[in-house]
């Protein structure tokens, strides 16, 4: 457990409603916890943490995702997402295995979408020509695969 993820953590059990939490669980199913948090706690969660812990290196900001992901909390997940894409710029070619892992596990398009448009798509936009080529080869394969994964390589390219 790091600083940045105790912090994420309380914040978005102290935000969470059990009646909304409910309602989560029901709603997207696929085995996901929920605490309950609103879409604005888990933004402004992320905003304060990042404010917080100042100068997040990459590594940081990819261990602290990979933390907030690993417990299947629909609200957690969600604020890895969100800070994925406040720390875009910092993330490489080499992180798309992380991603890949990320939608594989993501269950439900309220994560698989956003992770796709606003994490892979803007990396994919970053990178030089060879690592794009790499990197549409690996969408191609995700398209090939179906399910959730075929759906984020069409949000990737669209």
């Amino acid at each position: 457990m790091s600083g940045p993820g105790d912090f994420l953590r309380q914040v978005l059990a102290y935000e969470g409603d059990q009646w909304r939490a409910q309602d989560v669980r029901e709603r997207l199913g696929h085995g996901l916890d929920a605490t309950g948090a609103s879409v604005g706690a888990v933004r402004g969660g992320v905003r304060d943490a990042l404010n917080k812990f100042r100068g997040l290196t990459h590594d940081d900001v990819t261990a602290l995702s990979s933390e907030l992901w690993d417990p299947p909390v629909f609200e957690h997940r969600l604020a890895a997402v969100v800070l994925l894409q406040s720390r875009v710029a910092l993330l490489r070619a080499s992180d798309l295995t992380r991603l890949e892992g990320f939608v594989r596990d993501g269950r439900v398009p309220e994560l698989v979408d956003p992770l796709a448009a606003d994490v892979v798509r803007p990396l994919r936009a970053a990178l030089d020509d060879r690592a794009r080529r790499r990197m549409d080869a690996v969408l191609d394969r995700w398209a090939d695969e179906g399910g959730m994964l075929a759906r984020a390589a069409a949000r990737v390219r669209s």
